[in-house]
């Protein structure tokens, strides 16, 4: 099981197969790096890396929540690179982990070489903002993987998913404990995002989406998505000369990215950066 251990001394987990581009896959806020399970088979001819978020996952739990924040998850990327000796990657964000790619975008842009935005822009929908506030840090109330895979098809904003499919994106999110189930993340995530949370005041995140002028950039969203509307998307691509822009039908808050919308926006990207030798 690969880890690497922070300059703050939390043991990370992370994933680490194939060899090319590398590209570094990181997960939305209460998510891991099992998120990405869908998408996987389809990146072929690249180095595929998954960070497990410090708090998510098999990562270790910070005893500072106040440490799960952007620009601490930002310097895991950071030191999750140089421990692999990688110089400049793709990013593939989900949600939280497009955030951290911007970040980047101004504290190392060196390090990119180019960036997938999944369901993210600089604009966040208060609308979705409030769901995920509702549900973040609480076990849902159910008594297997089963009943919250049954739950997920309800989803007025995914229709016609096949159950096979939920049932491996409830396992992501979720592990069997006894006679219910739990959440696979620190449930203290939920003050970063409380009225008194060190999250509570979000910056203008523009000036972030900006620096990634000149880099291969694709924004991928879902068209039933509460977290990144069609105007944000429009302005985005007016800032951003050249983005690659799609919007995945069927899919809300966040595309599994597999779908063939979300594979095009990524090969796009794949294939304008130059494999390091």
């Amino acid at each position: 099981m690969p880890r690497f251990d922070t300059s703050d001394g939390l043991s990370l987990h992370f994933t680490d197969q194939g060899q090319g581009l590398p590209v570094l896959c990181l997960p939305g806020l209460t998510r891991n790096g099992d998120d990405f399970q869908f998408v996987l088979p389809h990146l072929k001819g690249v180095r595929a890396i998954t960070l497990d978020s410090r708090g998510r996952g098999l990562s270790e739990w910070d005893g500072d929540y106040t440490n799960y924040s952007i620009p601490r998850e930002a310097l895991d990327v950071v030191e999750l690179c140089q421990h692999l000796g990688l110089e400049r990657v793709v990013i593939l964000g989900t949600s939280r982990g497009g955030l951290i790619a911007m970040g980047l975008a101004v504290t190392h842009p060196e390090l990119l070489a180019g960036v997938i935005l999944n369901d993210i822009g600089p604009v966040i929908d208060t609308l979705g903002l409030d769901r995920i506030k509702g549900y973040l840090g609480t076990t849902p109330d159910h008594p297997d993987l089963e009943s919250v895979a049954q739950a997920m098809a309800r989803d007025a904003h995914f229709p016609a998913v096949p159950m096979a499919r939920w049932r491996a994106h409830a396992a992501n999110l979720y592990r069997q404990a006894d006679s219910k189930i739990a959440i696979r993340y620190d449930p203290r995530l939920a003050h970063t995002l409380s009225d008194d949370g060190a999250s509570a005041a979000m910056p203008d995140l523009w000036p972030f989406f900006d620096a990634l002028q000149g880099k291969p950039v694709a924004v991928i969203r879902g068209a039933n998505s509460d977290l990144l509307s069609d105007e944000t998307l429009a302005e985005m691509a007016r800032r951003h000369k050249g983005l690659v822009a799609v919007t995945v039908p069927d899919r809300g808050h966040v595309p599994f990215l597999d779908e063939p919308e979300a594979l095009q926006a990524i090969n796009a990207v794949l294939e304008s950066v130059q494999v390091p030798a």
